[in-house]
């Protein structure tokens, strides 16, 4: 069973999902941020930094991105839905937002084929990376789970 979460847990949610998105944004511009420099408006001040309007960006981005995750990957408003086909619909309206984000914050430009196949693949990595994280994180509960049930079968058969 879920438990009952506060309005504290989704500003914990937006704000780890904050910090992540930024450190990948750092390294994006450490790494390719002066070659980036007159391209994209994520990377205006090159190596230098991310300025505050991306930062704004990229916090109403993790703001959409936890917004996504209530919606499909809590029993809140989908119930009778498999854990796959969830996982496939949030991934597929985070999509869906950065798109969105890309066209309207001008994030690169609109007709460069290069721009949008690195976005694909940087997503399609992401997604990759947060499944192999996610499968970790529930075995290692499951594995907990499994000792805390066989310590409660000892103490009881004894």
């Amino acid at each position: 069973m879920e438990e009952k979460k506060t309005i504290f847990n989704y500003i914990s949610q937006i704000f780890a999902t904050y910090g992540i998105i930024v450190l990948i944004f750092i390294v994006f511009s450490i790494v390719i941020g002066d070659v980036a420099k007159g391209y994209s408006s994520l990377f205006v001040m090159g190596k230098a930094g991310l300025s505050t309007p991306i930062l704004c960006e990229l916090l109403l981005l993790a703001v959409m991105i936890t917004l996504a995750q209530i919606v499909f990957l809590t029993d809140r408003w989908i119930v009778n839905m498999s854990m796959i086909i969830r996982n496939v619909l949030l991934f597929l309206a985070v999509m869906v937002v950065m798109v969105i984000m890309i066209i309207a914050f001008k994030w690169f430009p609109l007709d460069d084929m290069t721009a949008w196949i690195g976005f694909i693949i940087s997503y399609v990595i992401s997604i990759i990376i947060s499944a192999l994280v996610t499968r970790l994180r529930e075995r290692t509960e499951n594995s907990k789970m499994q000792e805390a049930l066989d310590k409660y079968i000892r103490k009881d058969n004894n």
